[in-house]
């Protein structure tokens, strides 16, 4: 059984015992998050609430480059990840997420898009 995110029961403040005043639900479940790193490219799909489907990148190995200057979107292979702003651990490990700073064939690009939502890696290229 997964654990729920919800802390339904706990202890008032004067260390009395409360009682929860319902069950677990289905949409407060936790999961792992889906990291996506460099790699060959594999997709997880999982259900998600309302039978939908979510698609999500465990490794990636292309980016769709928008670049500013030239109104292009190029298909390009990430490199490594140099930076990312959200998780000191992630740039160590080589995560990618929304903000990444990765390096590609055609130079360092800003991640745009949420790999671990969507299965897409957009980014915009940074002129250094």
């Amino acid at each position: 059984m997964r654990k729920s995110i919800e802390n339904l029961a706990g202890r008032k403040y004067t260390g009395g015992r409360k009682v929860p005043m319902r069950g677990r639900r289905k949409f407060e479940i936790d999961r792992y998050p889906n990291e996506a790193i460099v790699g060959s490219t594999q997709i997880v799909t999982r259900r998600v609430r309302g039978s939908n489907t979510k698609a999500a990148f465990k490794t990636a190995d292309f980016a769709n480059i928008i670049d500013k200057e030239s109104n292009k979107v190029t298909k390009s292979k990430i490199l490594r990840v140099t930076k990312n702003p959200a998780n000191k651990d992630y740039e160590r490990r080589g995560v990618i997420s929304k903000g990444a700073l990765i390096e590609t064939e055609l130079g360092v690009a800003k991640v745009v898009s949420r790999p671990g939502q969507h299965a897409t890696i957009n980014a915009i290229l940074v002129k250094q």
